[in-house]
């Protein structure tokens, strides 16, 4: 089965179990965001990522393995995908990207994709929010497949970016590279990143908006920027450190990320 075909039968089991027939925006969750979803809208149903076509439902340490409609003030359909599926588990860019090409299927027209991450900029600390404007793909991997040549110019949506900026004008933008993990990146990698003008550096995300632009999905991402990358800061990287920097953001982003959505 194509993996097309494979998304299309997800999407289906999804609004039935859901009793949602389309969704408007589908929201990545990394990690520290995880709060937004209770703070956006109220879940009208849930469904285990496992019950799902193509999902085996293994989550990372700060992520979960569900998948949750919402229905915000608004009346928007906001679909969050749980069970994000990293390259380093898989090394393979087809289940990395099966939820969004799920949501695209399930009727979304909107991603919000959100990540923790390293930053290159010292003046650019743990806690820092920071609009996604473009990204490097470091894996070496893409979702797509033959000949099919999808623009990336726009990757990161300016409409939706200016939105962001108008809950939140404080916002600063940067590029992010998308290293394959799962070590953290060495001093060196980080200064050829920063050379080839990265300001954020994490595992996850880019992969993920290449197969949202080929949907013809409008992308918006935004990264919490959980400690100073390699050679930057001073104090050696661990995964608890990204999930207790997380904890200590989210709900000052669990706001922001609601008051976001809320606009589009």
């Amino acid at each position: 089965m194509s993996a097309h075909a494979l998304a299309a039968e997800a999407a289906t089991l999804l609004a039935d179990r859901t009793g949602v027939p389309s969704h408007d925006i589908a929201l990545i969750l990394g990690s520290g965001w995880g709060g937004a979803a209770e703070v956006i809208g109220d879940e009208v149903a849930s469904v285990e990522a496992s019950d799902v076509p193509g999902f085996t439902g293994h989550a990372v340490a700060g992520h979960h393995s569900t998948f949750r409609s919402l229905l915000t003030p608004s009346g928007k359909r906001v679909l969050v995908l749980g069970a994000r599926q990293h390259f380093y588990q898989s090394r393979d860019a087809a289940t990395v990207t099966h939820a969004v090409r799920m949501a695209a299927a399930a009727g979304c027209t909107q991603l919000v994709v959100t990540n923790g991450c390293g930053s290159t900029r010292p003046h650019v600390g743990p806690g820092s929010v920071v609009l996604i404007s473009d990204h490097l793909n470091l894996t070496g991997a893409t979702p797509l497949e033959g000949a099919t040549f999808v623009p990336m110019g726009d990757a990161y949506s300016p409409r939706l970016r200016d939105l962001a900026r108008s809950v939140d004008g404080d916002l600063i933008e940067g590029v992010y590279a998308q290293f394959t993990g799962p070590q953290y990146e060495t001093p060196a990698e980080v200064t050829m990143a920063t050379i080839m003008g990265a300001d954020l550096v994490g595992m996850s995300t880019a992969l993920e908006v290449i197969a949202a632009r080929e949907a013809g999905l409008e992308v918006l991402g935004l990264s919490l920027v959980t400690n100073l990358a390699a050679g930057i800061g001073t104090d050696e990287l661990n995964h608890q450190e990204v999930l207790d920097a997380g904890a200590a953001a989210a709900p000052r982003i669990s706001r922001l990320l609601a008051d976001i959505v809320g606009k589009m």
